[in-house]
């Protein structure tokens, strides 16, 4: 497989070759929505929590008298039938949203975005990325003469200039090979890879 290698306007100027186990894989539908699935559901940390008609805080008073209303009955207003009352089957803080994914699926599904990026035109090659000076200012200056607005890098080495740089910005995320995500990698319009972060895929995802 070979990928695009852009120069600093953007432009395309060569070729680079690319290992067909990671870059060139069959696009599995199906995989790549459980391993997306999978990492949301286990970044969930399940601290939200609800009442039920025990818990909730109300008056024992009865809302009304039982007859000559033309109302239905009521005892309390924590009925989980009212506005207010609590909840029939609550929520807990215990429980668990963790998906289980093989190592094997993952690196699969991994495979697969990154091999279906490469043929939408949504992945490309750089040298390297790197700033002068930590400021926001002159990545988004660099980012823009390139024509890129929602952009994730991957890249094998990120010293401290290009993190402070990058990391308030909203459209761009920079991360090493080891942090690549399926979620970030389907939701960023491009994904710009550098030549040292290629080996560094090969070996996590073939």
């Amino acid at each position: 497989m070979q990928l695009e290698l852009l120069n600093e306007q953007g432009q395309a100027t060569a070729k680079v070759d690319a290992p067909d186990t990671v870059f060139a894989r069959d696009y599995n539908e199906a995989l790549v929505h459980q391993v997306v699935v999978a990492y949301q559901a286990n970044a969930r940390q399940g601290t939200r929590a609800q009442l039920d008609r025990g818990e909730v805080k109300h008056s024992t008073k009865k809302p009304f008298r039982q007859k000559g209303t033309g109302r239905a009955r009521a005892g309390m207003t924590s009925s989980p039938l009212w506005r207010g009352g609590g909840r029939i089957f609550p929520n807990r803080p215990d429980e668990n949203f963790s998906h289980k994914v093989n190592k094997k699926m993952y690196r699969a599904g991994m495979a697969s975005i990154l091999s279906q990026l490469a043929r939408d035109g949504r992945l490309a090659v750089v040298d390297s990325l790197t700033v002068d000076a930590p400021k926001t200012k002159l990545l988004a200056q660099k980012l823009k003469a390139m024509g890129l607005e929602s952009v994730m890098v991957i890249a094998d080495q990120i010293d401290d200039n290009l993190a402070l740089a990058s990391r308030n910005l909203a459209n761009v995320l920079v991360v090493e090979p080891r942090y690549a995500d399926p979620l970030s990698l389907v939701f960023y319009k491009k994904v710009l890879v550098t030549k040292g972060a290629i080996e560094q895929l090969k070996e996590m995802f073939a």
